[in-house]
């Protein structure tokens, strides 16, 4: 059966901000201001989520504490991507017990990816009793009325159904910081790797209209914001589920239009719908970023195959070779996976020749973690723990040696980058950002933050870039 996109109705958000405004009267009713905690676990999205689960919380009159003591009202919003994650969540909430007995009347609400799987919904329903209300992605823009639930009928609320998700126009929004923003294009994903927990919890892939992405991106813009970064689970795909035939690439020169300095960028890009044209707007528009985060997960395609990635090593490597043609600075990194179930030393091998052709400015790597529900749990996996660990800390090795290597190339550079926040260190007390998202270290007036300013590259590490003010 095909998808077909859903929407929200805008009068069902005014009504959720009803809601809010008697939730405000209720929490509020003694004269004191309630405070809240959004604790958030994963990738970006889940950031974007949490400042749509503040927005409403400021719009319930709360203030906000990273004092899980002081709270009373946590969110803990969750992320399903690996097991390791879904192990701090449980081990943070489940020291949330003394909270609790500190403050009975305290809520804890889990929300995200991993409370979105069947299993994890009922593991948290069973074992975790001071969990009040939990819920999916597909339910995050109804959660002012699922909390009013809880408290007024001081029962437990389970809202975590399977459906393909809607979109939501007009959530409140409570960013942090004045520099960086996150600006969600899509949700959701139709590419079922099949590793990938993903599909199965945030749904079918939906595109946000392209007139609400640019109207969101001017009012960043005039709030001051310097670095955009747009966010998809494939933007590549953006726009497939549209009338009106504005893609992806259509969508960044319509942001590159708007007046004012600042950067685009965006993540993740699939490589299966890479295309040329994407390269060359890149390319072209001169806010844009020169930096691609293209996930390769194997160099091997019989793994590729079982990962079902729709591209094999050629097709990576030459679009590659046409986006740096395109732009020689390109900043490159990329996500591998290790000890995919049945990857031998020789597909692993592929991998390292494959990362030393390409050399990576940064790769993010990660050992292989079934997901329930997903094909790749089932599938045979004779290599041990310890096999894969091996290879994990050969792959680490390299990713290092190519990232000093090419860090050392910027020294006695002079470049503009974009100043966006502090470090808490006396030598080198300010954080930068290159074009490129090379993370530099300075040593200036904190009033600089928000600012680009041009340094010159005195020294490099593995991980990072230090500057001087020219």
């Amino acid at each position: 059966m095909a998808y077909t996109r859903q929407t929200i109705a805008p009068e069902e958000i005014a009504r959720q901000e009803e809601i809010c405004a008697r939730i405000a009267a209720r929490l509020c009713a003694d004269g004191a201001r309630p405070l809240a905690m959004v604790d958030t676990y994963g990738c970006q999205q889940n950031e974007a989520d949490s400042e749509k689960l503040r927005g409403y919380l400021a719009e319930m009159g709360c203030g906000f504490t990273s004092d899980e003591f002081a709270a009373d009202i946590i969110v803990v919003n969750t992320c399903a991507v690996r097991e390791h994650a879904e192990m701090r969540v449980l081990g943070n909430v489940g020291a949330l017990n003394h909270t609790k007995k500190a403050k009975p009347s305290q809520i804890i609400a889990l929300c995200g990816c991993m409370v979105q799987q069947e299993h994890m919904a009922e593991k948290i329903k069973k074992s975790y009793p001071i969990v009040d209300l939990v819920f999916g992605p597909h339910e995050l823009w109804r959660f002012p009325e699922l909390l009013e639930t809880v408290m007024t009928r001081h029962k437990r609320v389970f809202a975590a159904d399977k459906n393909d998700g809607a979109v939501a126009e007009g959530i409140p929004l409570r960013r942090d910081g004045a520099v960086k923003a996150w600006l969600s294009i899509m949700y959701g994903c139709n590419n079922f790797c099949t590793y990938c927990v993903v599909p199965y919890v945030r749904g079918r892939e939906r595109s946000r209209l392209p007139e609400d992405v640019a109207a969101e991106a001017k009012e960043l813009v005039a709030a001051g914001y310097k670095d955009i970064t747009l966010l998809g689970q494939n933007v590549n795909s953006y726009g497939k589920d549209l009338e009106g035939g504005v893609d992806f690439a259509d969508l960044i020169r319509m942001i590159n239009d708007i007046p004012g300095d600042f950067l685009i960028r965006f993540m993740t890009s699939h490589p299966r719908d890479a295309t040329e044209k994407l390269f060359r707007t890149m390319a072209e528009c001169e806010k844009c970023a020169k930096h691609i985060h293209l996930p390769v997960q194997s160099g091997s395609d019989r793994i590729l195959k079982l990962m079902n990635r729709h591209y094999d090593r050629a097709k990576y490597l030459a679009e590659i070779e046409t986006a740096r043609n395109l732009m020689p600075d390109l900043v490159i990194t990329t996500d591998i996976i290790v000890g995919f179930p049945g990857e031998t030393e020789e597909d692993f091998e592929e991998t390292l020749s494959l990362c030393e052709e390409v050399r990576y400015d940064a790769m993010f790597t990660f050992i292989y973690s079934p997901r329930v529900g997903t094909p790749a749990a089932k599938m045979d996996d004779p290599f041990t723990r310890a096999d894969k660990q091996k290879r994990f800390d050969r792959l680490t090795e390299l990713s290092n040696r190519i990232s000093g290597e090419k860090h050392a190339a910027y020294e006695g550079k002079r470049m503009r980058v974009l100043v966006d926040g502090e470090t808490g260190k006396a030598e080198y007390n300010l954080s930068a950002r290159t074009n490129g998202g090379r993370l530099v270290h300075l040593r200036g007036d904190p009033a600089l933050i928000g600012q680009f300013i041009e340094v010159t590259i005195t020294a490099s590490n593995t991980w990072a870039l230090y500057g001087k003010i020219v």
